[in-house]
């Protein structure tokens, strides 16, 4: 019997021209939006690259939409966000910022305010070490995020825990540890001088 020559297989696709998914898209849309925000586009091309990203259907025609774009670093990649408040105090938000998924607030003498009003985060966690110190430290979440208090020692300031336990969904729980120390720290959702500045700029960044 005459041995038959074997059947040739398809060859791979290249991951150029592999099938993008709904997610990939959106993904796309998103970094666009970013870039867009942050000056790199104009609001005309960003109209034209999104029409494109939505009627994409390959990797590969994705790709080209964002090459001369800045490469995004996944936010549970980056590096902790530490504030010192130092002899002069420091803050971070409100506006948009990058949120990585550890932060470590120390008030010193000035105190720290962190404020996550603004973000668009996209991690299902945000760790915060929150260290009193002399002067304290206050954390602002927005409506519909939760905070897990748990792990936090209150010291001699103390703990005050404003924020509500309606968690909406998609939004990040913060894990707050640390420490009150002389002054406490304080988590909070926006108070009426912050919700009034809120309404009237909703779309600032």
């Amino acid at each position: 019997m005459t041995a038959q020559p074997p059947e040739s297989s398809p060859l791979p696709a290249s991951p150029g021209g592999l099938r993008a998914s709904h997610d990939d898209r959106e993904a796309v849309v998103e970094q666009l939006r970013d870039a867009a925000a942050e000056g790199r586009i104009d609001f005309e091309e960003l109209d034209a690259r999104l029409e494109q990203a939505l009627t994409s259907k390959t990797y590969a025609e994705l790709a080209v939409l964002t090459a001369d774009l800045p490469k995004q670093q996944p936010a549970g990649d980056l590096p902790p966000l530490v504030l010192k408040g130092g002899l002069h105090g420091a803050s971070r938000g409100p506006g948009r910022w990058e949120v990585p998924g550890h932060v470590i607030a120390q008030g010193g003498l000035a105190g720290v305010k962190l404020d996550f009003t603004r973000v668009d985060c996209r991690l299902t966690e945000v760790r915060v070490e929150a260290y009193g110190e002399a002067a304290g430290v206050t954390i602002v979440i927005p409506d519909g995020w939760a905070a897990d208090t748990s792990a936090m020692d209150p010291g001699i300031g103390g703990l005050k825990d404003r924020t509500t336990s309606d968690r909406l969904p998609g939004t990040p729980l913060i894990r707050l540890s640390g420490s009150g120390g002389m002054a406490g720290v304080v988590i909070r959702h926006p108070n009426r001088w912050e919700r009034r500045k809120l309404n009237s700029n909703p779309a600032q960044g």
